[in-house]
């Protein structure tokens, strides 16, 4: 099925409805049709390749970028404007549109223009006209809708082939499992080039029908600000987002009480955060799962079903299994090993990779997701680490999380990262980078103790290092890629 004609059928059905709210104003999903409609046709008398770019904010421009590419039958890439220029352009020439949508505001942002490929700025066209008729393309399941590019952890990013089949049944995925409906209201402040972003916040409010609200960035104040005029029903975010909210000094309980659904996904939900909001707000935030190779939902824990820890059940259709990490060999319930996914949402491979699409499934035909968990006996999923951000200390694995969720523990740590750093003795020993609350001194021993009194000895960190800011990436995830190169500054 087309992505974008349930879309345009929910704007035909309630054409002065609200669609989005953004800091431009008000666009009811007439609007945005209308201004899709045009949009694909000045698209048309300009580009003449499959592909399509987009490098728009979190905003209602966004979406009618989408649109317009899917009604004149193109692929659509959503660029990460967060990337260096020369790994943005690199996207642009391994996909190779000759058009990229685009706003002088976002280019004025940029510092620069990107090379080799026309820029349409939307702000410059007219797209309250009248559009001439035409029939919207329409596409099979099969047929590519997006590319989006990872963050290139290792090498260069990678395009994962999202079909219209993909986003559709994962749209329906979710809105099966949770229950949305028209009479939700939800809260965008993911980047629209994330996976979540996309499908989450973009595509399933504008096929079910209901409102959104877009914040282009995430400023805490103002998004307080934004629950107190919207009131949203739903919010997913990342736990730093979160935690950021939660020192909000003026922020009260009543001003997040129309959330029904707080979900946390990207990153794993520390302990603290998810104590705390629910102390200070009486907001209880529940786990999602997914990547971008699954369109992204795997898995989302209903606010029912909370369990610490757990990300919740798999979405319907989605398969899910644990396996041995040396042998491959299926698991049993509680038993940790690499998750591995299959099912209607999941990638059509990476983009001119075909060696790299193929490795990345096994034998079954279920992704290798790298991430470490296990499945209760509810049949919940729980994620306990990234297999590639795991240590062996002294023959021992040690997951990141488990350090960090201690550290983030601690009165006065805000947020921490942990990596391995290389130990004759013992083959590695965790380092751990910490970012202090405002206006907190650092007391070393306090922090080491209290890891002490949680951790096995091997797994206290050897060192503590204390930075103005951690790294992030484009959602606010601490980067440990970026945290092993880092020389440390200070050791304390």
């Amino acid at each position: 099925m087309s992505v974008h004609w349930p879309i345009i059928k929910a704007c035909l059905r309630r054409p002065l409805g609200v669609a989005c709210v953004d800091e431009t104003g008000i666009y009811k999903r007439l609007q945005m049709l209308v201004a899709a409609m045009n949009l694909a046709e000045d698209l048309d008398r300009v580009s003449t390749t499959r592909t399509v770019g987009v490098m728009l904010p979190s905003s209602a421009a966004f979406p009618i970028a989408a649109l317009a590419g899917w009604i004149s039958g193109r692929t659509v890439v959503p660029l990460n404007f967060l990337l260096k220029p020369e790994e943005l352009q690199y996207v642009i020439d391994d996909c190779k549109p000759d058009t990229v949508i685009t706003a002088t505001a976002m280019l004025d942002y940029l510092g620069y223009r990107p090379q080799r490929v026309r820029l349409m700025e939307m702000n410059k066209l007219t797209l309250k006209r009248v559009p001439d008729w035409r029939l919207p393309a329409t596409a099979a399941d099969e047929d590519l809708a997006v590319l989006l590019y990872t963050s290139g952890t290792s090498g260069k990013p990678k395009g994962v082939m999202l079909s219209h089949g993909n986003l559709s049944a994962n749209i329906e995925q979710c809105r099966v499992h949770v229950g949305f409906d028209s009479r939700e209201v939800l809260f965008g402040v993911l980047p629209q080039f994330h996976s979540f972003g996309l499908t989450v916040l973009t595509l399933l409010p504008l096929t079910i029908g209901c409102k959104v609200v877009y914040a282009p960035r995430f400023v805490p104040q103002r998004i307080v600000r934004l629950f107190r005029e919207h009131r949203p029903t739903a919010m997913i975010a990342i736990p730093s987002m979160y935690n950021a909210l939660l020192h909000v000094k003026d922020a009260e309980a009543a001003d997040f009480a129309s959330l029904k659904y707080a979900v946390s996904g990207g990153e794993p939900l520390p302990g603290a955060v998810t104590d705390g909001f629910f102390e200070r707000f009486g907001v209880r935030i529940a786990e999602g799962y997914g990547l971008t190779e699954t369109t992204p939902v795997t898995n989302w824990c209903r606010p029912h079903e909370y369990q610490r820890g757990s990300v919740g059940p798999a979405l319907p259709g989605v398969v899910e299994k644990i396996v041995d990490l040396e042998s491959g060999r299926e698991l049993g319930v509680n038993a940790d090993g690499e998750v591995r996914i299959k099912g209607p949402n999941l990638m059509q491979g990476y983009f001119n990779q075909p060696e790299l699409s193929k490795a990345a499934l096994d034998e079954q035909g279920f992704l290798r997701t790298g991430d470490i968990g296990r499945i209760d006996d509810r049949g919940h999923l729980h994620i306990t680490g990234r297999l590639k951000d795991m240590l062996i200390i002294g023959g021992e694995n040690v997951f990141p999380r488990e350090i960090e969720e201690v550290l983030n523990a601690h009165p006065d740590v805000k947020d921490s990262g942990v990596v391995g750093r290389s130990d004759p003795m013992r083959g590695e020993v965790p380092l751990a980078f910490i970012e202090l609350k405002e206006g907190v001194s650092f007391n070393r021993q306090s922090v080491l103790d209290h890891c002490r009194g949680r951790l096995a000895g091997y797994k206290v960190p050897c060192e503590l290092v204390v930075m103005p800011e951690l790294p992030r990436g484009p959602t606010g995830k601490v980067l440990r890629r970026a945290l092993r190169t880092q020389a440390a500054p200070t050791i304390t």
